[in-house]
This record gives structure tokens, C-alpha cells and sequence, in this order.
């Protein structure tokens, strides 16, 4: 389930202009290395949400 909390955590590294945000290993990893382990989870459970709040700003 995406939470306000996700959202905020997925804009932090978008913000960063580092990776794709398409790139889910890449992303990932980024959100470990920001200490984003629920990220990391979720990029894993529910990639389709993910997509979703990035192509249309949905969660």
C-alpha cells in the first residue's frame, strides 16, 4: 500500500536527478543507501503502484 510516507521517499531520490526512475535496481539500491528500507520493500511488493505514482502522480 502506498503510503504519504513512500511518496515523500520516492520524490527524495527523483529529487537527487541520479537515476532513472524506471530503473527499479537502481532505485533500490538508492533508497537503501538513504536508509529508505520500506522503499525497498515496496519497490519489490508493488511495482505497479510505483509506476502508477510516477506516470500520473496516483498512489
Amino acid at each position: 500500500m502506498m503510503t504519504e510516507w513512500i511518496g515523500e521517499q520516492i520524490l527524495d531520490i527523483r529529487a537527487t536527478d541520479e537515476t532513472n526512475m524506471f530503473d527499479l535496481p537502481g532505485l533500490q539500491r538508492m533508497a537503501f543507501e538513504r536508509d529508505h528500507f520500506k522503499l525497498v520493500v515496496f519497490l519489490e511488493e508493488h511495482p505497479k503502484e510505483y509506476v502508477r505514482f510516477i506516470m500520473y502522480g496516483e498512489g
